[in-house]
């Protein structure tokens, strides 16, 4: 119901109006009267009318003043003013306050039935013009969100929009114009559906506390976070995102992460954070990448170029000698990782090197691998490389190695009879082998005994002296540790014989007879 007010000094008015209207038929309620403004603004505040219909001329407070101070209050009030003749003055400084309906008196309760009509026209379609523009506001709002993100994206991948539109946005959106910010990306590793992408968007969005932006690209996940100075802190919460995600997914996510930079910068800032995910084929795939784990690959314009010798490996693996040939491999992957060259030249040096191993196979072998070289080429890691070169390089020598104990030769199985039986003489050589013992050329033994085992034959007696060393610690307990210099070829000189053994066992001979008691216990 719309309530409706009277206000006029003379009760008889009051009274004629309160009773001829139908205020009901109406669609009104009359709610109250009123005998002057003074009186009359003391009741609009307690009962809220609709509708005020007012005399002009009253003792204390006149109707023109009554509108001008209840449209200060309460704006939504329309009022129905009352005056006799002459008094359209006072009606015309009325309109300042928006007052459209005046009725002379003596008037009736027709002409007030149908300025009353008139007016809750007039409210009905404010009701639905207001209506209307909530509506419409209410939809922007729900749209809002969209908007923006929709907006960033393309301000931070391409070239849609400029610095102008960024102020107008901006503007829109209430952001700061001095925002700073850090842009993130994951990519997922292995075989993923859009449910995982979803998934680990959620979980950074709200471990990083309501980004700026979160959003898919493609097979990335992009977000947009203010730069808080504190990239400590912030990197914890990065890695707990990927350790919640791999926990519920059991999957792998590469991260890498911007310098900061003013948000208008965010399209170069997302070309860094795409160029530092290249770098997961070194770092490997689970990692958080940043600029300061990266170097660049040109210099002065030229492809930096690594140098390495590729023989190294191949004589290892032709040897038969597993753990040289592990420690060449090692150090090439290494020699990759510190020179972080473009993955294609890398993948160059490593096709290389296994072309170079796989020469050394028979036919048939050499084409099985062969064959494979097109799957180092997908690889998306140097660490699958690694894996994949430890399983060739494992099968290749333990080949080698099993063919080379049959062709060792008489000669050099003498040697190697020679030196067990010899550990313990401290003028063990390879001189003294050739000259005292074989009465041979020490050149063509040594060089006939490493062609055929694979060492030297100084490195090969280091090595027996500390096997046999290592045997004699676990079977006698109260061994010495002078009593195994001087029993395997060290003379009196202990302190040259833990130093050898520290360089093939890792730990001293007292450490290794602790670490033998620990375990026997």
């Amino acid at each position: 119901m719309i309530k409706v007010m009277l206000v006029d000094d003379e009760r008889i008015i009051l009274d004629g109006i309160s009773r001829l209207v139908d205020w009901a038929a109406l669609g009104t309620e009359l709610v109250g009267t009123a005998r002057n403004g003074v009186e009359a603004y003391e009741k609009i505040q307690e009962l809220a009318p609709h509708i005020v219909i007012s005399d002009i001329r009253m003792p204390g407070m006149d109707g023109l003043e009554l509108v001008a101070r209840v449209s200060g209050s309460h704006p939504h009030i329309r009022f129905v003013l009352l005056s006799g003749f002459g008094e359209f003055d006072y009606a015309s400084k009325a309109m300042q306050y928006g007052v459209r309906h005046y009725l002379l008196k003596p008037t009736n309760e027709a002409k007030i039935e149908e300025a009353l009509r008139e007016i809750m026209e007039e409210l009905a379609q404010t009701a639905k013009e207001e209506s209307f523009v909530q509506n419409m506001k209410a939809e922007l709002a729900k749209v809002m969100p969209h908007v923006k993100e929709q907006f960033l994206k393309e301000f931070v991948t391409n070239k849609t929009y400029g610095e102008q539109d960024w102020e107008y946005f901006r503007s829109l959106f209430r952001l700061d114009p001095d925002y700073r910010i850090r842009l993130l990306l994951f990519q997922l590793e292995g075989k993923y559906e859009y449910e995982h992408l979803f998934a680990i968007r959620n979980i950074a969005q709200e471990m990083l506390d309501n980004p700026l932006l979160g959003t898919t690209i493609g097979n990335h996940v992009l977000i947009v976070l203010e730069d808080t100075g504190q990239p400590e802190a912030l990197q914890e919460r990065i890695y707990a995102t990927r350790d919640i995600f791999q926990k519920y997914y059991k999957m792998d996510a590469t991260i890498s992460l911007s310098e900061p930079g003013h948000i208008t910068k965010a399209r170069t800032l997302y070309k860094e954070a795409l160029q530092l995910l290249n770098y997961r084929f070194y770092l490997g795939e689970g990692s958080l990448i940043t600029r300061k784990d990266t170097d660049m690959s040109l210099v002065g314009g030229q492809v930096k170029e690594l140098v390495f010798d590729e023989e190294r490996l191949n004589m290892s693996v032709k040897s038969g000698n597993r753990e040289q040939a592990e420690e060449a491999l090692a150090d090439l992957i290494c020699s990759l990782k510190e020179a972080q060259l473009t993955i294609e030249v890398s993948k160059s040096y490593v096709i290389q090197q296994y072309v170079s191993l796989v020469r050394q196979c028979a036919p048939d072998e050499m084409n099985h691998y062969v064959a494979k070289i097109p799957l180092i080429v997908e690889m998306n890691s140097l660490q699958a490389i690694q894996s994949f070169l430890e399983t060739v390089v494992h099968a290749m020598v333990e080949k080698s190695y099993a063919q080379n104990k049959v062709k060792i030769s008489a000669i050099v199985r003498k040697v190697i009879d020679i030196i067990h039986d010899q550990l313990g003489n401290s003028e063990l050589s390879l001189n003294w082998v050739a000259g005292e013992m074989l009465y041979m050329n020490a050149d063509y033994l040594g060089k006939l005994f490493k062609k055929e085992t694979g060492e030297k034959f100084s490195n090969y007696v280091m090595k027996a002296r500390i096997d046999k060393a290592t045997e004699l610690i676990m079977q006698e307990d109260d061994i010495k540790i002078f009593e195994l210099a001087e029993r395997l070829g060290f003379g009196d000189n202990p302190q040259y014989f833990s130093q050898v053994f520290k360089k093939y066992r890792g730990s001293t001979p007292s450490e290794f007879m602790k670490s033998s008691d620990t375990s026997g216990n």
